[in-house]
């Protein structure tokens, strides 16, 4: 019998999935810019359709001036952004965004989670991931997290929340850098790549609403799959130079890409996974990427999970471009990456050889 991973097949055979709305989760601990970065973004015109969610409704902090009208729980703004509040559960709140369709007339295209400063992301993505009311309709876009430029190091020194916060990160945002006298420090630079290497960094002040712009609006999965195993300072797994370049995290936080080039056996790489999650699920902060399998090699496998709990696997029509391996970006809590990749080989090579003896 399969593990927890193996049955997620059935499950995503059985779900068809039409085109489901973008959700970003906005993080980030207190005081490190949320909602300044949030006030930032809504002032821009062309977010008709967009829903934000926060955690409690006094936390929105929207400037008076951009409220249009507001009830006990929403507040609509004039740019067609309607902001409600979750005093209650995630799952109602997204499944009454659903059932209503539109904002002010328009669409609903995107949906951004707003978390409290102490929060850890994952419960959040754990039910965009794996709750049957919203799977079908909604689809993680991304996670964005803000790091105050100025106090930044003492935030992750003293707040576990904080570092967890960033380790989970697609994106971070670096936010306060005009109170800085020069650049950033490097010391707070390095801590960052050493938590999360794979999510990028956005400096210019300036860019930052775009560039959380742009995170929302994913839609085709390559957030989730492939664009962190894109990022410049990722070290393949099986690198000499990367174990000796590889830092020493001191939070007991991880981050790693395994790389491969050959196409991976359907059923040793769900073995595989069934093995990882019900030995490690705890420590497994997020896992993503983009799978080459042996039997399908034109379409990739998209995976994503958050710690024991993964979405149903999703087959994209095609490659998302012309690199064809398979890379799994994993963050987590004290997962030795050596071995990791040793199990997968013993499990390749221990099909490679059942096929050769099977009649």
């Amino acid at each position: 019998m399969g593990g927890h991973f193996t049955s997620l097949l059935a499950a995503a055979a059985q779900e068809e999935h039409g085109e489901r709305i973008p959700v970003t989760v906005l993080t980030g601990f207190l005081g490190s810019g949320k909602t300044t970065l949030l006030n930032r973004l809504l002032q821009r015109p062309d977010l008709q359709g967009t829903a934000v969610i926060v955690n409690e409704f006094g936390s929105v902090g929207i400037d008076q001036d951009l409220i249009a009208q507001a009830s006990d729980d929403t507040i609509l703004l004039p740019n067609g952004c309607l902001c409600c509040a979750m005093r209650g559960d995630l799952v109602e709140a997204l499944a009454r965004l659903a059932e209503q369709g539109e904002i002010a007339g328009a669409p609903l295209r995107q949906v951004l989670i707003e978390t409290s400063g102490l929060a850890d992301p994952g419960p959040i993505l754990r039910t965009l991931l794996g709750d049957p009311a919203v799977r079908p309709r909604f689809a993680v876009a991304g996670v964005a997290c803000t790091v105050d430029a100025v106090l930044g190091t003492q935030t992750l020194d003293a707040h576990p929340e904080s570092v967890q916060q960033v380790a989970v990160a697609d994106a971070l945002f670096l936010t306060k850098t005009d109170l800085l006298d020069g650049p950033p420090a490097p010391a707070l630079l390095e801590r960052l790549q050493s938590l999360n290497a794979d999510a990028p960094l956005h400096r210019d002040r300036d860019g930052l609403p775009e560039a959380l712009r742009r995170l929302m609006s994913n839609r085709d999965g390559r957030t989730w799959a492939a664009a962190a195993a894109d990022a410049p300072f990722y070290k393949p797994m099986g690198s000499d130079a990367a174990a000796a370049d590889a830092p020493r995290h001191r939070d007991g936080i991880s981050s790693f890409v395994l790389v491969r080039e050959e196409p991976l056996p359907r059923e040793a790489f769900f073995a595989w996974m069934d093995l990882l999650v019900a030995s490690r699920g705890e420590d497994l902060l997020r896992v993503k990427g983009l799978v080459h399998l042996a039997e399908t090699p034109e379409q990739p496998l998209v995976i994503h999970g958050v710690q024991h709990l993964f979405h149903p696997p999703e087959v994209l029509p095609a490659w998302p471009g012309a690199d064809r391996r398979t890379r799994i970006v994993f963050i987590t809590r004290g997962v030795d990456a050596e071995a990791l990749e040793q199990t997968l080989d013993v499990l390749v090579r221990r099909h490679m050889r059942s096929r050769r003896t099977t009649p």
